[in-house]
């Protein structure tokens, strides 16, 4: 691919990355990390917006680990990235191996109460132009406050798919919903826009969870055949497909540890502009897919968190939701009339 493409429209996603979502302020420290993985003129976009909004920009790059959270500790500088981490204000992370609950990302988010962290893990020029470059923001935004507070509001769910996804389960009124739509100016967690994350009663998660788009990690690519978990009282019980499936399932087992048998939390993906790509970062938000994590909880979902080895997370495409008993979503299709106005709006 060529090096020219979408010269002139990353540094416009840039901009907007640094000017209106991180609201970045003058003599701000903005670290960007990445490892060996990493889409190099990302970074380098990055940092010379970050710089234009007279922030000081520092770019930390690193080997790729051979895995992603805890899993990556062992090949990673620990001390000296977590001390740096501690100090900044701002951090995003671009790392194909992801730094996210890692020992790193624990202590400084525990240690660094301005910290605004945002993870854009596996991104690359074509996607950051897509998911920040041309996106009607207020209208997004608008779009999932209404699909939040929907959620919010509902006790039991069920989720199905064209692929044989079939789950029930209870919410739990003390998890927080999170809502991401773009917003990076206040201290905590953040991720790409277009995903709404939340940790449901998680024992009471039951019945059957087809991947069917991708799983990150250990699979690399989209997926060729489809991965089915059965789900018991919100653990993998049994894990059913063809030669990824095995995979998979072999994966989840090499950690010896029991939270990797366990769901952490479901998404919606709702960005207008992602594509399924097998690039985690750029799946779970796709539009009328649901996303499921397993492993690690962190604590922006649960308070307090559930730690775990590693954390994967998986893509059922078209997927249907109801909200006790009200169905809202038809095989990617949103129904629920506001919603259905506004989805619209945003081209789809």
């Amino acid at each position: 691919m060529s090096e020219f493409l979408y010269e002139y429209e990353l540094g416009k996603a840039a901009k907007i990355l640094c000017e209106e979502l991180f609201k970045l302020k003058p003599g701000e420290t903005f670290i960007i990390t990445a490892d060996t993985e990493s889409d190099r003129r990302v970074v380098e976009a990055t940092a010379r917006a970050a710089f234009a909004c007279d922030a000081k920009p520092m770019v930390v790059y690193t080997a790729s680990p051979l895995g992603v959270g805890k899993a990556a500790d062992p090949m990673l500088p620990v001390q000296a990235l977590t001390a740096a981490l501690i100090e900044t204000d701002a951090w995003i992370e671009y790392n194909n191996e992801w730094l996210l609950y890692s020992t790193p990302y624990d202590v400084a988010t525990a240690k660094n109460p301005k910290l605004r962290y945002l993870n854009a893990c596996g991104m690359n020029a074509d996607m950051m132009v897509r998911l920040l470059g041309r996106v009607d923001f207020s209208t997004l935004e608008k779009f999932m406050i209404r699909l939040v507070e929907l959620t919010k509001n509902a006790k039991h769910m069920r989720v199905t798919t064209p692929a044989g996804t079939d789950v029930e389960f209870d919410n739990d009124p003390g998890h927080p919903v999170n809502l991401e739509c773009g917003r990076y100016d206040t201290p905590g967690s953040h991720m790409q826009p277009g995903q709404i994350a939340w940790a449901p009663d998680l024992e009471t998660i039951n019945g059957v969870i087809v991947f069917d788009g991708s799983i990150v990690p250990p699979i690399v690519g989209v997926l060729q055949q489809p991965v089915a978990l059965h789900i018991k009282n919100g653990t993998i019980v049994k894990v059913e497909g063809g030669k990824e499936a095995a995979e998979y399932e072999k994966w989840l087992k090499s950690f010896n540890h029991p939270q990797m048998l366990k769901l952490a939390h479901i998404s919606y993906g709702v960005h207008p502009n992602a594509r399924l790509t097998g690039d985690i970062v750029e799946d779970e938000r796709i539009w009328g897919a649901t996303e499921w994590g397993i492993g690690n909880v962190g604590p922006i979902l649960i308070p307090g968190g559930i730690s775990g080895p590693s954390h994967s997370d998986g893509i059922c495409l078209n997927s249907s939701v109801w909200l006790d008993g009200v169905q809202i979503l038809d095989k990617g299709v949103f129904i629920e009339p506001e919603l259905k106005e506004m989805a619209k709006k945003l081209g789809k």
